[in-house]
């Protein structure tokens, strides 16, 4: 098992191996940003039964697609399981199926279906299983063949024509009460602990239900309040023995639009550009008259008489967290270790949550009086955004590479990028601040090929690559 080559999570793919390993598997855990050479290579000296692959950020789909087609030109003829949260089954039917004809291709939809790899060991249940999942995923390439687009797709000229417009020459954007980089070394964890979002950290052990509710849910509230209770003495221990650190860097910098380029300044001045923050937009027929966003739109274009800034983060709370992974994996406590795992993740994300209310409160300084509890922070009850490269609104990942430039993240907070853009210590958030009040979230969705053409001239890219970038939202088929 390993996560693949330029992609650092492996959350799931532990508590995939715990499963499997409690049920009397072997389990050779190769770790992260492992290469397809590697894997295969391991594959054949330690004469696994079945290879599994995982991944969480999109650039990791075209990663597992390779292994599959190295997988059949090498005569392999061992089962291959996809997993993490990035892939699907129409990925793995789609993609990845088509490229391993030697043995079955199996999408394992979490770590609680890791028994599926009891059927793929039986003589009697292996070609029943494997039989029913071709016959599965032929249909889903059926299905994909002959879709529909859910809407109409726009011309990228329409679509700009339909934007969100604001009435930028009576708003005076609010300035950060500092221009420049703020750099935030070992920040108090006992501070952001506060700010934990306790219910993805459910989840994350296959416990479905919202906090505090679940601690009191009829099925899952006992074993839900033991690990509450084994979580809350791992941070006690993680933070009053200075085994984790948390680093973090923000900036603020003048700023305006030019079409769906952001244009961040050195100075005062705007005649400098110091670099150009690319953004896509929406590109649907809208029934609901609703415009298509892109996060362009939130920023004063160069042509109006508002002098806007825009914000830049990178925080991470996963210094040191690879150190207490690998003592309680070397004690035989995978529980422990997972636990740290997921509690660093927590606090990476707890910690942008805490840092965006200082930078609207003091930082930036547009809602100094900003009072919110816990739960309005969480549903996002507050004036402005911090979109995330690989996300969403702004799902191209190389932009992270020009946040990081921004920053000097590297330097600065100790965070590093891998090839394909995933960030290291894995307990890392990053993203940008827009403070307007109107600027809100939204899915860019399925683009065309004009705009992907269009996107590629911004970024001084050949087509080849903005379609490799841009694959989960090409809403056509390369050429």
């Amino acid at each position: 098992m390993a996560t693949v080559k330029g992609d650092v999570h492996d959350i799931g793919k532990n508590i995939v191996g715990v499963v499997l390993g409690c049920n009397g598997y072997d389990i050779v855990d190769m770790g992260v940003m492992v290469s397809c050479e590697k894997i295969l290579d391991t594959a054949i000296k330690e004469k696994v039964d079945i290879i599994g692959l995982s991944g969480l950020i999109t650039p990791s789909l075209d990663e597992m697609v390779y292994v599959a087609r190295e997988m059949q030109r090498l005569g392999f003829k061992i089962p291959l399981m996809i997993g993490g949260a990035t892939t699907s089954k129409a990925h793995t039917a789609v993609k990845v199926e088509p490229q391993y004809h030697n043995d079955g291709v199996v999408y394992v939809t979490d770590a609680s279906r890791a028994v599926v790899a009891s059927l793929l060991l039986s003589p009697e249940m292996k070609p029943i299983f494997l039989a029913e999942r071709k016959a599965e995923y032929a249909e889903v390439r059926e299905r994909y063949a002959n879709r529909q687009p859910k809407a109409p797709k726009l011309s990228y000229e329409k679509s700009i024509a339909e934007k969100f417009s604001h009435d930028w020459n009576n708003y005076t954007p609010p300035k950060p009460k500092k221009l420049g980089v703020e750099v935030l070394k070992d920040y108090p964890l006992e501070e952001v602990r506060k700010y934990i979002d306790w219910t993805p950290f459910f989840i994350t052990w296959s416990l479905a239900g919202k906090f505090p509710a679940i601690l009191k849910d009829k099925v899952v509230g006992v074993e839900a309040t033991r690990l509450f209770a084994d979580a809350q003495a791992m941070l006690d221990k993680l933070i009053g023995e200075n085994l984790l650190a948390a680093n973090g860097v923000i900036g603020f910098c003048h700023a305006q639009i030019n079409d769906d380029d952001v244009e961040v300044y050195t100075d005062d001045s705007r005649q400098t550009v110091l670099t150009t923050l690319h953004h896509l937009r929406q590109q649907s027929d809208k029934v609901s008259g609703k415009p298509n966003y892109s996060l362009a739109d939130f920023i004063a274009p160069k042509s109006s008489t508002a002098q806007d800034y825009i914000g830049a983060f990178a925080v991470t709370t996963g210094l040191g967290a690879e150190d207490v992974v690998k003592a309680y994996r070397d004690a035989g406590d995978d529980y422990n270790a997972i636990m740290e795992q997921s509690l660093a993740d927590r606090l990476a994300e707890a910690f942008a949550e805490h840092l965006h209310e200082r930078v609207r409160k003091e930082y930036w300084g547009y809602q100094p009086n900003e009072q919110l509890d816990n739960d309005a922070l969480i549903k996002e009850k507050y004036v402005g955004i911090r979109p995330a490269p690989g996300y969403p609104a702004c799902p191209e990942h190389t932009e992270k590479g020009t946040l990081f430039a921004l920053l000097d993240a590297e330097k600065n907070a100790n965070i590093t990028l891998t090839e394909h853009y995933a960030m290291w210590p894995a307990a890392a958030v990053s993203g940008f601040y827009y403070s307007l009040p109107q600027s809100t979230y939204f899915n860019v969705g399925k683009i065309d090929k004009d705009q992907v053409q269009s996107y590629a001239q911004r970024k001084g890219w050949d087509m080849l690559k903005a379609e490799k970038w841009l694959s989960p939202n090409l809403g056509y088929e390369p050429s």
